[in-house]
């Protein structure tokens, strides 16, 4: 397919994303100040502040992998071969990953230690808290974060039919570029669960899949030390890292990454971006 036709092809599946998206998630959200709620339309409408005491809305489950009935069947595998779990080998690069946000709380945290050691990561953020927080979508992208694409409400893409996988990937990503003048070029399906069709829609978006090789258990809230220790423990060259940012209580994820971070770049590894 020639890149005219992929842009094209890409945008009709952006705009199918958007109108299915709003039908489907017929739902209001709370402006950060913690007003009465404001019908969904304009990204610009709910502009968050980071660190300001709202929550982002909903709720998502912790456990990176829910083990719901899949669309593929009872133990089907989706095709992995599609699926990046770890960088290109270029010696000691690793990859730290954050998901489900952004959050007015956390995700500021986790900038400033990234900031502090002169680090960037990838930010798999969801669809409505993006909507409630754009600022902290600048924030990222001013800082130099990659953002990618983590649906819009979290499900499980799997276990749905084919025009909602394509109302919460393309929801997404239509969002993502009306923030940022550009869409995302990385997804994380939510729990790492891909199958034939999503991966088919993600390609559709022009977006590669990202998958992780070493899980940090944070969403366990095991403590902090032990989150850091399951880090350095299962850390090699071209690993990428599953943490969260959103998605629940995460000030282990912060102490954590305080613990860790000074220590693997003393080991010499080289914190990067997912490339696409």
């Amino acid at each position: 397919m020639t890149s005219d036709k992929l842009t094209a092809a890409r945008r009709t599946v952006l705009r199918a994303g958007v109108v299915l998206g709003t039908l489907a998630a017929a739902r209001v959200v709370l402006a950060p100040d913690g007003g009465a709620p404001a019908p969904e339309g304009s990204v610009r409408r709910a502009r968050g502040v980071p660190g300001s005491a709202a929550g982002p809305p909903g709720g998502y489950r912790l456990r990176p992998m829910a083990g719901e009935t899949s669309r593929s069947g009872p133990g089907a595998s989706p095709p992995r071969a599609e699926v990046a779990f770890t960088l290109p080998d270029r010696g000691r690069e690793v990859a730290l990953t954050f998901d489900d946000g952004p959050d007015p709380r956390h995700t500021p945290e986790i900038l400033q230690v990234l900031r502090r050691y002169g680090v960037r990561a990838t930010f798999f953020v969801v669809g409505e808290c993006a909507l409630a927080f754009p600022d902290l979508l600048h924030a990222l992208a001013d800082e130099g974060h990659a953002i990618g694409n983590h649906t819009w409400t979290h499900p499980q893409l799997t276990a749905l039919p084919p025009d909602a996988v394509r109302g919460e990937l393309g929801r997404t990503s239509a969002l993502i570029e009306e923030v940022l003048g550009a869409p995302p070029a990385l997804a994380r399906a939510p729990y790492g669960d891909w199958d034939p069709l999503s991966l088919a829609v993600c390609a559709e978006l022009g977006m590669s899949p990202v998958g992780w090789s070493v899980d940090s258990q944070d969403w366990t809230r095991p403590g902090p030390e032990r989150i850091a220790d399951t880090v350095l423990d299962a850390l090699g060259p071209g690993a990428i890292v599953l943490c969260h940012d959103g998605g629940g209580d995460r000030v282990q994820t912060v102490q954590a990454l305080e613990w860790y971070l000074p220590e693997l770049l003393d080991l010499g590894y080289d914190p990067v971006r997912v490339p696409r």
